[in-house]
């Protein structure tokens, strides 16, 4: 009755100051008080022991899930919104319409195969035979371990001993099972950039989805009944098999679950990934390899790095907007629809945030929860809560180093520019572009910056692939791997010395 009281008083606190607040700021009011509801709610329809009420209220409320459909999909009942969609398609099919005329003339007649999405998406009977590997070692050696670590701890006076056990085979589990064996699929068959991605983005996805199994079990199984075995306590397979599917880093035994599949959403989702996946082809095609092959050509000049970093602005916003809805909004709803998972909120409107702390919550809230719940709140939760800016400091850190290692193993090389502008820009862009940012202009900046940035990425990255290929080293040293070789290579003068 206290906390209904409590809430109570809150709410009536922040509607007076509701016509000042932006939509971002009142759409997470309203969701921080629909999880406040739900936690009141189940907090009052069921029992817990003192200890696994002192761990809760230690480290604050969890997430709650609830029914609820992703943005994108209700703004697109709004015939303005999709105009922008068909926006979207027409600049595909004018990109087709180019490729084929500028083929037809060139070539004399159509040219209609796809050279580089093959070579993109090589061996692909490796990647899914080493992902079926991957993902059943995911779902078989954590939940083992999880049941026989929770029958001798129920069971055996030497608690201590076996916990430790159980912490080496998961710690030596997640760095070499999961760790070490893809990257080493990755490089020693050579697998091309695309196919790269999908095995290391599943390595990094089964790894979180592990740690998040294992973090929202133990605590309960700790405070279990002591009358009752903490081996009554552990989930069943079903449910661990179902959230190593469903759209989600946080485990839970159970979801809000949809009352049918649309099939025909399924198959829009499919088709819209498949128009994305396209899209970056004649992005790549038409935008960026007919420029970087001319820029390589030449050396080093820092007019000729400024006008390519501009030039790459408006391939790397497309670049940009397609990768994005393609998983975020295509891929995840319509895994989604076919698992029935009720909560679509995969994102929020990071298109209108006013500063970057809210775009790197909004811009992909799966991985935001992962971070914000295993990393700053379990490292608050250490150290008592005394060190906020260590915490923020220690999620960028470990968002900047895994998104520069899944780089560095698809692109074989090592050019930390997305480390560093997460550690750099990112970081310092946090606290100048606070939440406290309302107006409009700030938004404008916001966008700016992310084009610029973008448009670095493409532009270096770019460089870097075609350097190493045009001008590979014969027994390079380890700093030879560390220096980008786009800033020493001359193409002319590699050709020049292979002829001589």
């Amino acid at each position: 009755m206290k906390e209904k009281l409590l809430l109570r008083s809150r709410v009536k606190q922040q509607t007076v100051d509701l016509p000042g607040r932006s939509d971002s700021q009142l759409n997470e009011f309203v969701d921080s008080l629909m999880d406040e509801c739900h936690s009141l709610d189940s907090s009052s329809h069921s029992a817990s022991s003192p200890e696994r009420t002192k761990l809760r209220s230690s480290q604050g409320q969890t997430k709650q899930f609830v029914v609820r459909q992703s943005l994108l999909d209700e703004l697109f009942e709004v015939n303005h919104i999709r105009t922008i969609y068909h926006i979207f398609i027409a600049i595909l099919i004018l990109f087709i319409l180019n490729t084929l005329v500028v083929d037809f003339i060139d070539e004399g007649r159509l040219v209609l195969d796809f050279d580089l999405l093959v070579f993109a998406f090589g061996q692909l009977p490796l990647v899914v035979v080493s992902w079926l590997c991957m993902f059943v070692s995911a779902l078989v050696v954590p939940f083992t371990l999880l049941r026989w670590w929770a029958g001798v701890y129920s069971s055996s006076h030497h608690r201590t001993f076996y916990t430790l056990i159980a912490v080496t085979i998961l710690l030596l589990y997640q760095s070499l099972g999961l760790g070490f064996l893809p990257t080493y699929i990755v490089l020693r068959n050579s697998l091309p950039p695309a196919s790269s991605f999908i095995l290391i983005f599943e390595q990094v996805r089964l790894m979180m989805k592990v740690h998040s199994f294992i973090r929202e079990n133990v605590p309960r199984l700790w405070s279990s009944d002591k009358d009752i075995s903490a081996l009554a306590a552990v989930p069943h397979m079903h449910s661990y098999l179902y959230f190593l599917f469903a759209p989600t880093l946080i485990y839970r035994d159970r979801y809000p679950r949809n009352p049918c599949i649309r099939w025909s959403y399924v198959a829009t989702n499919f088709l819209q990934f498949l128009g994305c996946v396209f899209n970056l082809y004649y992005v790549f095609v038409r935008l960026c390899i007919p420029q970087f092959r001319s820029v390589n050509m030449q050396p080093f000049d820092l007019r000729v790095m400024v006008l390519c970093i501009f030039n790459s602005i408006l391939p790397g916003a497309l670049i940009l907007f397609s990768s994005w809805f393609a998983i975020h909004h295509c891929w995840y709803n319509a895994f989604a629809e076919m698992l029935r998972f009720g909560d679509r909120m995969f994102y929020r409107d990071w298109w209108n945030s006013t500063s970057f702390a809210n775009y790197f919550r909004t811009w992909n809230v799966i991985v935001h929860d992962w971070l914000y719940y295993y990393i700053y709140r379990d490292f608050l939760y250490m150290t008592q809560k005394r060190f906020r800016a260590a915490a923020m400091f220690v999620v960028f850190t470990v968002s900047a180093v895994v998104h520069e290692y899944m780089l560095v193993v698809c692109f074989r090389f090592f050019y930390p520019v997305l480390f560093c502008q997460f550690m750099c820009f990112g970081m310092m862009f946090t606290f100048i572009l606070h939440d406290r940012r309302t107006s409009p202009v700030w938004n404008i900046i916001l966008w700016a910056g992310l084009f610029q940035g973008v448009g670095i990425l493409v532009c270096l990255y770019s460089q870097e692939w075609y350097a190493q290929k045009h001008c590979p080293l014969e027994e390079p040293s380890f700093l030879d791997l560390l220096k980008p070789r786009s800033w020493t290579c001359n193409i002319q003068t590699s050709l020049a010395a292979k002829d001589a």
